[in-house]
């Protein structure tokens, strides 16, 4: 995907943090995948509660680490919720009218990350598999 206004990533900001994190991205990365995948659940509970004030804080991480890695889409999408949660949390409201939003949060974190998966597997050599050493996944006979 390109970096369009549609694009799930900015591959431009994804190259970025890339560059500045070195040898230590996907490591780094991994934490973004887990912790995001974290923040969605946290998410959606809250939401399935109508507890604005719990959606807050896991939207608001979700929304800075995604834009970190150039997760656009997913990061506008926390953006949005996030200050939607604010908002009912001001009003003394429940979140009642974020059904669409919710919906998407997951599949878009899944797409997110495939896309951010198949960057990182582009170009790199798949590692030959070394037979097993004697005694050690082999039948001894």
């Amino acid at each position: 995907m390109g970096q369009g206004g549609n694009s799930v990533v900015n591959w431009t900001t994804f190259g970025q943090t890339r560059s500045l994190i070195g040898n230590d991205f996907a490591t780094i990365l991994g934490h973004y995948r887990d912790d995001a995948a974290k923040c969605v659940v946290a998410v959606e509970q809250a939401y399935k509660l109508r507890d604005a004030v719990s959606m807050v804080r896991p939207a608001h991480t979700l929304k800075g680490d995604s834009l970190q890695f150039g997760g656009e889409a997913l990061g506008r999408l926390a953006e949005h919720i996030e200050h939607s949660a604010r908002r009912c949390v001001e009003e003394h409201s429940a979140p009642d009218k974020l059904d669409a939003e919710i919906i998407r949060l997951r599949p878009l974190l899944i797409e997110t990350l495939a896309e951010f998966e198949r960057e990182l597997t582009r170009n790199q050599p798949i590692p030959l598999r070394r037979p097993a050493a004697a005694g050690f996944g082999r039948k001894q006979g």
